[in-house]
Parts: structure tokens; C-alpha cells; sequence
């Protein structure tokens, strides 16, 4: 273990080996950054969370009522689910992930945002894979309450709808599956997904067989790394 740099957990799971790290970057002052790596690929880091916040800013703003129950799919370091906690419209929020080690980091606190979740009475993890709850329209996110239907899907797993962390994650972007992932929308329920390449028309292309109306935003944040401006896109889609 360094000062700068401290590897906080190591397993295997289903993908391949993933690690939690936490290190300090001397030109950033004293701010621990936590990595999340699955094999040699970074998956998320804390530097940058601004288009994972706005994934959920950007499609809760689209949801229309109160009481409302949503899933998130996909747990990463936490920044998606808790910003989402801030619109006290909610009243339950599903988290979604398939690997039990990026959950436990979560409730053992061993991430900065664990205590935030886990103190929401709102929060609930399931674990699971989204995509296969996602198209088992029956079955559905809930496991206590199968079939249930939601106000709010909000999607951060995949790299891009082109970039999978997972090969056979492909088959859910088609108008078949995303089809059947919109009948566990209620009426006017929003689906909104995260990517880090900017808007694709050929996907909006696709969301549009499915959705009565879609969106597209490009999010832009600095990127000290890069001396300049990054950007990741969020799409958010209105059910028929």
C-alpha cells in the first residue's frame, strides 16, 4: 500500500476479476478517488460522475407525479442512485446489479456513498442481471413483487449501445427486447440510459420503435486529465 494508492478489494466474479481502488493524485489535493476495474479495464471512477448524476436529473425531470417507484439499473460507485434519492417524489428505488461484490461494497460501506444508500429506507438492492429481468416482463425487477410496474428505468451498465461490458448484452438493443424492458413502464414512464460516446442517431433511431418520444442530451464536464471539456450522452425516452 502506498499513500497514493490503495487497492481496497480484489475478487472474482462472473465477468472477470474486479477490484476496487482508492488513490489521492498530488495536483488534486487531499480527495481519495475510488476506481472500480473489471480486469484491466477501468469501469467507473469518481473523477467524473457529472453525466451519471445527470442520467438521473435529466429523466426523473421527464416523470410526471408523485410516489414514484424506480429501478436503476446498474450500481457502479453509487452517484446515479443517490442522486436520484433527491427527488423526494420517490418512494422506492430498486438498484440493479448482477455482481454481489459491487453490492456488498455498498452495504459494507467500503464506497463513499454506501451510508447514503443504505440509510434511505427508499433503497433496495437487487441483485441480479438487468438485462434478463429487463426482458422477462412476468417476472420483472421486483422480486417480491413480480410484474410490478415503474414510473422510471435509468440505465447506466454498457459503454455505449455499441460497447458492451458483457458481449452478450448486444441482444438487448433491439426493438423486441427494449420493447419488452417498456412494458414494466407505467403509462408515461420514462426510460433514460447513460453512454460515454456522444448521441447515435442510428440508436435514437431504434428507441423511437419503441418510445413515443426521445431525447437526447450531450453532458459536458471538465476533464483535468485532457485540459479541456469531456463529454457522455444521455438519452431519455417517453412510453407510448
Amino acid at each position: 500500500m502506498s499513500l497514493l494508492f490503495e487497492e481496497l478489494d480484489c475478487q472474482n466474479s462472473p465477468l472477470g476479476e474486479i477490484s476496487l481502488r482508492r488513490r489521492r493524485i498530488p495536483a488534486f489535493g487531499e480527495r481519495d478517488i475510488y476506481e472500480v476495474k473489471l480486469g484491466e479495464e477501468f469501469l467507473m471512477s469518481s473523477m467524473f460522475v457529472d453525466a451519471e448524476e445527470a442520467l438521473s436529473t435529466l429523466g426523473l425531470a421527464q416523470v410526471q407525479g408523485d410516489n414514484l417507484s424506480v429501478v436503476v439499473g446498474g450500481l457502479g460507485l453509487g452517484y446515479t442512485a443517490v442522486e436520484a434519492l433527491k427527488d423526494e417524489r420517490i418512494s422506492e428505488q430498486l438498484v440493479v446489479d448482477a455482481l454481489e461484490t459491487v453490492i456488498g461494497w455498498h452495504q459494507d460501506e467500503r464506497v463513499p456513498l454506501g451510508k447514503t444508500l443504505n440509510a434511505d429506507s427508499r433503497n433496495r438492492y437487487v441483485l441480479g442481471s438487468f438485462f434478463d429481468l429487463a426482458t422477462a416482463p412476468n417476472k420483472g425487477f421486483d422480486p417480491d413483487n413480480k410484474g410490478k410496474k415503474f414510473d422510471a428505468i435509468l440505465l447506466d451498465i454498457d459503454h455505449s449501445p455499441t460497447e458492451y461490458l458483457n458481449p452478450s448484452n448486444a441482444d438487448f438493443y433491439t426493438t423486441k427486447n427494449l420493447s419488452l424492458m417498456a412494458e414494466q413502464l407505467k403509462p408515461n414512464g420514462v426510460f433514460a440510459m447513460w453512454s460515454q460516446n456522444p448521441p447515435e442517431e442510428h440508436f435514437i433511431n431504434l428507441l423511437n420503435t419503441v418510445f413515443e418520444r426521445v431525447n437526447s442530451h450531450l453532458v459536458s464536464f471538465h476533464n483535468p486529465f485532457q485540459s479541456g471539456e469531456s463529454t457522455n450522452s444521455v438519452y431519455v425516452c417517453i412510453k407510448k
